[in-house]
C-alpha cells in the first residue's frame, strides 16, 4: 500500500525533513510513505478574499490532479474527525485491506479548497489545536508509524 501525504506548500524547514524522513524510513516495504508538495497559489500583500479564494482553489486543483480514481482519499481537518492512535491504527489496517492506496490532503494556510473536501471519504482532525503546517508533516509521518507498530505487536508504543 502506498500513502502520499498530498501538501500545500513548499521549502520546509531542515529539521521538518529529518523529522518526515527519520518516520518514513521506518515503515515496512508494504507500507510506503511519499510527500508530493503542491505550490501554494499567490496570495498577494495584503490577503485579499478573492485572492485567497483564488488561490486556496488553485491548489485545490493541483491536488486533485495528482490523485489518482482508485485512491482512498483522507482530508485532514479541523472539522473532521478526531482519531486516536488505536484508531489510526485500526483506520490504517482497514485501508490496507481495502487494497486501494491513500491520499492524506493537507491545505494551505486557508485550508482545503471545498472540491477536496468533496473528494474525500473520510476527514480527519489530528488536534482541535491550531498546528504548524511543517509539525503537522512530521506528527503525521510519525502517528502514521506508531499506528503501524501497534499493528505489528512492535514495542515502540509502548
Amino acid at each position: 500500500m502506498k500513502i502520499r501525504i498530498l501538501a500545500a506548500g513548499g521549502r520546509m524547514p531542515g529539521w521538518v525533513q529529518e523529522g518526515y524522513n527519520e518516520y518514513a524510513k521506518r515503515l515496512p516495504r508494504e507500507i510506503s510513505l511519499e510527500m508530493v508538495e503542491i505550490p501554494l497559489g499567490q496570495r498577494g500583500q495584503k490577503n485579499a478574499p478573492a485572492l485567497v479564494e483564488k488561490a486556496r482553489q488553485k491548489e485545490g486543483e493541483a491536488m486533485l490532479a495528482a490523485l489518482s480514481p482508485r485512491d482512498h482519499v483522507v482530508a485532514l481537518d479541523v472539522k473532521g474527525k478526531p482519531w486516536s492512535t488505536e484508531q489510526l491504527s485500526q483506520q490504517l489496517e482497514g485501508w490496507q485491506m481495502q487494497g486501494d492506496n491513500v491520499a492524506l490532503l493537507i491545505g494551505g494556510p486557508d485550508g482545503l479548497a471545498p472540491d477536496c473536501l468533496a473528494r474525500a471519504r473520510q476527514r480527519w482532525s489530528l488536534s482541535p489545536l491550531t498546528l504548524p503546517h511543517p509539525l503537522v508533516r512530521v506528527v503525521l509521518a510519525e502517528q502514521l508509524y506508531r499506528a503501524w507498530t501497534l499493528l505489528a505487536g512492535h514495542p515502540y508504543h509502548k
